[in-house]
């Protein structure tokens, strides 16, 4: 890869946004891609670099779309010969293989609330390069002091949460139990605006108290199910250092969906699970 498309690739890890990497890895006679070539497609479909052009790298594209949807990478062979069944509509003659790589969004998560939990996953986060901002309606619990590493460190009424943020540079939004009523608020403010995954730390009852006041605030069931609640992996989490873990565990087994082979999503909620933390500290 050339030095354009590693600054590129940089680019969109620190913006956190997510790409694909396509990367020519195998070639047989005659190919119009020599063998490293690269492109990445952003996700909305803009490119830089090739892997050959004209009608190969259109089907590139088009597996690449497939890819942001499934979060698992491919690597597929194609026949530059139009005359041969499958063949791509070219003259080329020979054959190439293509690596098609999905580069998750490196994470950048919004922690509400400065409490035991964000505490933990403050020291966590860092080890694992995940970026992190906090925020609180309590100038004590978001000092430099408590929370060294994080990029932004707000002091910030629930209700006014994506005045101060711009939700679209999260990819991850976790109320940390905090207050009930204050944890409810920034919930029914972040449900409709803030596009990525919701994690809430409640009790059963605690959840269906804050569901309860979200449909009569007009929510729907569907925006509902967008809330995970529970967090984390399913590990008998208790603790504050213990939801932390469980926290980044799921994280990184978002990062890596072909390596588990299912969603982390799936083995998380189980029978029982819970995250109790809901105390003020």
């Amino acid at each position: 890869m050339d030095r354009r498309m590693t600054r590129e690739a940089l680019r969109l890890l620190e913006s956190h946004q997510p790409f694909v990497r396509a990367s020519v890895v195998k070639t047989t006679g005659s190919v119009p891609g020599k063998l490293g070539a690269t492109m990445i497609v952003r996700a909305d479909g803009s490119t830089i670099g090739t892997v050959g052009g004209a009608a190969l790298e259109e089907q590139v594209k088009g597996l690449a779309s497939d890819v942001f949807i499934s979060h698992a990478g491919d690597l597929r062979h194609f026949d530059l010969q139009a005359w041969t069944p499958g063949g791509v509509p070219s003259l080329c003659g020979g054959s190439v293989d293509i690596a098609i790589e999905y580069v998750a969004a490196q994470p950048n998560l919004l922690l509400w609330g400065g409490g035991h939990v964000a505490h933990a996953l403050a020291t966590l986060l860092p080890t694992v390069e995940y970026d992190y901002s906090v925020a609180d309606d309590r100038a004590e619990w978001v000092g430099a002091e408590r929370f060294p590493s994080a990029d932004r460190r707000e002091v910030v009424d629930p209700d006014r949460l994506w005045e101060v943020f711009e939700p679209e540079s999260f990819t991850h939004l976790y109320l940390l139990g905090y207050d009930a009523m204050k944890d409810l608020e920034a919930l029914a403010h972040s449900i409709e605006r803030f596009p990525n995954a919701i994690g809430l730390i409640a009790s059963a009852a605690k959840r269906e108290h804050m569901y309860a006041k979200l449909r009569e605030r007009g929510v729907s069931r569907e925006a509902l199910a967008r809330i995970h609640s529970p967090v984390g992996l399913a590990i008998g989490a208790e603790s504050p250092a213990e939801i932390a873990v469980a926290i980044v565990g799921e994280i990184v087994a978002e990062q890596h969906p072909t390596i588990l082979g299912s969603s982390s999503r799936d083995a998380r909620a189980t029978k029982g699970s819970k995250n109790v933390v809901s105390r003020t500290p």
